[in-house]
């Protein structure tokens, strides 16, 4: 199976930069879902209990080509859905909320008929998750919440570095091919900082209120989350768990892959007492 090989360690990123993530497998099923005034991508692999993956702010679903093929082989349906503007989905011409993507994720559900997922969010798709989580909590088993923020206080002052720019090049490309607007992307790239700049804007009241299995996963070097953000998302949310990546960056999944697997298969297993 493509992909199936996790021993990578991209601690620089240059593999991504040059290559990407490892390819998606064939998927079972795959198409858009029309949804207030955007189609919205998605793909579904394997059988067996739902776990969607929601990527990070300006990245596609193909960044999750590592994780896929470990859900698929432990017996998980991994879906796939690409954030709106985002890889092969459209938008309008509204500003980007996470409440709204949120709603995105929703219709997919709705789509594919699925009532109690999993999800495992990564940086704008961790947001995302946790207003599902919120919101829907009768769909949603647990959510592993994956480098970061709640509230714009959360997040580190930007300093550029060799690993952030090799990332953003890589999106950079992937746009260019995946995108309905393919010359927009600095168009794009701004409105979705402003979007992270001001949004989420959870407080410790509305965090209280999160009753469904979440962990908070940190990295150790993450360059945008800071780490007192984190531990304090894990005790204003009721039984949540952190846990501390070691020797990894915000870009972890793609960096060492089987250190991520193992944390998320291990939450994925007690969510769904497998």
């Amino acid at each position: 199976m493509a992909g199936e090989s996790i021993e990578i360690n991209d601690n620089e990123l240059k593999k991504f930069e040059a290559e990407g993530a490892a390819p998606l497998p064939v998927p079972n099923q795959q198409g858009y879902v029309e949804h207030d005034a955007a189609r919205i991508w998605y793909a579904t692999y394997g059988s067996g209990l739902p776990v969607i993956l929601l990527h990070g702010g300006l990245g596609h679903s193909g960044n999750w080509g590592y994780q896929v093929p470990a859900l698929v082989k432990t017996g998980y349906r991994a879906i796939l859905i690409d954030s709106r503007g985002h890889g092969h989905s459209t938008r309008d011409t509204r500003p980007y909320s996470y409440e709204l993507m949120a709603s995105d994720v929703l219709a997919v559900m709705d789509a594919l008929q699925l009532q109690n997922v999993g999800i495992v969010g990564w940086s704008d798709g961790a947001c995302i998750a946790m207003i599902l989580a919120k919101e829907a909590p009768a769909r949603i088993a647990g959510v592993f919440f994956f480098a970061c923020n709640m509230d714009p206080s959360g997040v580190k002052q930007f300093k550029p570095g060799p690993v952030v720019n090799r990332c953003f090049s890589r999106h950079r490309k992937d746009y260019a091919q995946l995108s309905r607007t393919p010359g927009k992307f600095k168009a794009f790239v701004e409105a979705v900082s402003l979007m992270m700049k001001t949004q989420p804007n959870y407080t410790a009241r509305d965090l209280a209120q999160i009753r469904v299995p979440v962990v908070i996963v940190q990295s150790e070097r993450d360059e945008f989350i800071k780490p007192d953000h984190a531990e304090y998302l894990a005790r204003s949310i009721p039984n949540a768990e952190f846990i501390l990546l070691q020797g990894v960056s915000h870009f972890a999944p793609l960096q060492r892959p089987d250190q991520f697997n193992t944390a998320m298969l291990t939450f994925l297993g007690r969510v769904f007492a497998i």
